[in-house]
């Protein structure tokens, strides 16, 4: 049987809401949110096709823009990470930073995606580890936007 197609279909993207309500929702990991061309399953079922003219990063609160008016509105869904605090939190900071690991920093904890090895590095340099599964919404680029990367390209 043939799959059929997606009735919704956005070709641009905007990193925050136009409109009082959106259309639909999509919840996606970090990974989920990096993409160019990719048919979506909204929060409601629905299938949406995304086409945009550049790999781009999805923000949570950012709206993915339907032809023909609405807007999805993208949110950051809950996914398997680290939560790291410590006595020296700048210090931790800055060696996740040097690995070149997605970070998101908060008053008293760090969130990192779950990696054994830099899980054990953060031991050594004395952090406490835990995992957690929540939303996970990093800092963005040197530059304030974009994305880092780990060292697995």
């Amino acid at each position: 049987m043939p799959m059929s197609l997606p009735s919704l279909k956005a070709s641009r993207y905007h990193g925050h809401a136009h409109q009082a309500q959106p259309t639909a929702k999509v919840s996606l990991d970090y990974d989920g949110r990096f993409l160019r061309r990719k048919v979506l399953r909204l929060d409601d079922g629905q299938s949406l096709l995304v086409d945009l003219p550049n790999t781009t990063s999805l923000d949570h609160g950012g709206v993915l823009i339907l032809e023909g008016g609405g807007e999805v509105e993208v949110v950051a869904a809950p996914e398997p990470l680290l939560e790291v605090t410590g006595d020296d939190l700048t210090r931790i900071a800055w060696h996740i930073g040097n690995r070149h690991t997605p970070c998101q920093i908060e008053g008293g904890r760090l969130l990192i995606q779950r990696d054994h090895v830099i899980r054990d590095m953060l031991g050594k340099i004395g952090a406490t580890v835990r995992e957690v599964e929540e939303p996970f919404t990093p800092e963005g680029g040197a530059y304030g936007h974009g994305r880092t990367h780990s060292h697995a390209h």
